[in-house]
């Protein structure tokens, strides 16, 4: 492909792409295929000879998106909104056409540096403490999820738990302890497992009745640790669960932390992003006294995946943890100091994230933000009225946000036959939980394009499911 065909094929694709965000709706939300079903339309082996682009597109549109279940749709409520936008796309764009690798600050200046801003800009507008501005001794870094994020989080408090002897005779994984709570997303666990630490030194801290971490428990178990010679190093609290986007209290939980010298990551992945909103702040309250901070700006801040944004307060305790430099990688702009994300993730190499970042706020800037997440928790907050006010139905949880837990009060079967109902219909995506070993269902509300009429109809479709069920 030259130069000449890159255009033409790139004025198409792009078009493709606008069509189909134009359309999506239109799309059964999950995706109506049976395993191996796309595997069994592609060609067993490799062509031989390069293939024309046009006919490339025809099989993305005969193979591909009938295989999809479409994140972008206004009709997807399951799990967690999976955002993208026009300007994010253009930002993913032009990061491969330039194709740097921003390992380091010598390698792309640009990519450092911009990455260095938006961050700070990103603690700006969810008011986060000054320590986790790159201005002071911290700063943010974007990881590709916020299970990676965890993940290097946990590497920091081992080694600063361990003075950076983790491996050493005595002090290695087997005497750390972790703790969160019980709704805590399952990716805790398997960076405690990949850190050396083990599920058995991972403690689960009993949940309050809004499901959220109670800082008594946390206590109990850290002190009784501490009494068998454990050595507790990191605690993580959650600040909207995956489950039922309980809000842990990070205050209180920040405090013991504090009384034991335990690092403290709070966990935002999903509703850190509402904090961009004066209003909501409120769920950052006690912030300042975590040691780490993560949040996707990939789930509710319209900016495609991957783009994690994780704060640490001193980024020496990150840096000192993963930080290795073979003589091939040594350079002036290191040895002086220039910021090297290499040192702050798990991977050498990196992508040029940050303009799709850029891209996004620019676009919209902050209060075009704020008038998406403000829309989103109203539909919510109505939504769940709508449920309180019906007689089949009951809410499962509070909702602080934009998720809504609830329930037919039926029992747990006539809940999963509505779910397996609605979900048919394809014209609108849930997914389920349990609380109190309750089977429960999610409403997620926080695509792009979703607005009142589509929930409206989901609404509608659980009502009438609800109907058939009773039949």
């Amino acid at each position: 492909m030259n130069a000449d065909e890159f255009r033409r094929a790139g004025h198409e694709l792009i078009d493709w792409i606008a069509a189909y965000l134009e359309g999506v709706e239109q799309y059964p939300v999950l995706a109506q295929v049976q395993p191996g079903d796309i595997r069994a339309k592609l060609p067993r082996h490799p062509p031989q000879q390069g293939e024309p682009f046009d006919d490339i597109i025809r099989d993305v549109d005969e193979i591909i998106v009938p295989g999809l279940t479409h994140w972008q749709s206004p009709n997807f409520f399951a799990f967690f909104p999976g955002n993208s936008s026009y300007p994010s796309i253009l930002g993913e764009l032009l990061s491969a056409g330039l194709g740097v690798q921003g390992m380091m600050w010598i390698t792309s200046p640009a990519a450092t540096e911009l990455e260095t801003h938006v961050m700070d800009w990103l603690g700006e507008m969810l008011g986060l403490p000054e320590a986790f501005r790159s201005t002071s001794t911290g700063g943010g870094v974007i990881q590709t999820t916020a299970s990676t994020s965890t993940l290097v989080a946990l590497i920091a408090a081992r080694e600063s738990a361990t003075q950076g002897r983790s491996n050493a005779a005595g002090v290695a994984g087997g005497n750390l302890v972790a703790y969160t709570s019980t709704q805590a997303h399952s990716s805790i666990e398997k960076a405690i497992r990949i850190a050396g630490l083990g599920s058995d030194n991972l403690r689960l801290v009993e949940v309050d009745s809004g499901y959220a971490m109670r800082p008594d428990a946390l206590a109990a178990a850290i002190e009784s640790d501490v009494a068998a010679g454990r050595i507790p190093a990191f605690v993580c609290a959650t600040v909207g669960t995956t489950s039922s986007e309980a809000i842990d209290p990070v205050s209180a939980i920040g405090e013991i932390c504090r009384k034991h010298g335990v690092w403290l990551h709070a966990d935002a992945a999903m509703a850190g992003t509402a904090a961009i909103c004066p209003e909501l702040r409120w769920l950052l309250d006690g912030l300042d006294a975590a040691d780490s901070f993560v949040f996707n700006p990939h789930k509710w801040m319209l900016t495609n995946v991957d783009c994690s944004a994780l704060f640490v307060r001193d980024r020496a305790a990150l840096i000192n943890s993963l930080s290795i430099t073979p003589e091939y990688l040594r350079n002036q702009a290191s040895e002086a100091g220039a910021i090297d994300y290499r040192d702050w993730q798990l991977e050498l190499g990196r992508r040029f994230r940050a303009l799709k970042l850029w891209f996004t706020i620019r676009t919209y800037g902050v209060e075009g933000l704020q008038e998406v997440v403000r829309r989103h928790v109203a539909l919510a907050q109505e939504f769940a009225g709508w449920v309180e006010g019906d007689h089949d139905f009951e809410l499962a949880a509070p909702v602080p946000l934009s998720l809504v837990c609830f329930r037919h009060r039926a029992g747990d079967e006539a809940s999963e036959a509505i779910l397996d109902h609605v979900n048919a219909t394809g014209r609108a995506y849930l997914v389920h939980t349990k609380l109190d070993d309750r089977y429960t269902l999610r409403m997620s509300i926080g695509q792009r394009t979703t607005e009142r009429r589509h929930v409206e109809q989901a609404w509608q479709l659980i009502k009438e499911a609800a109907a058939e069920v009773a039949r």
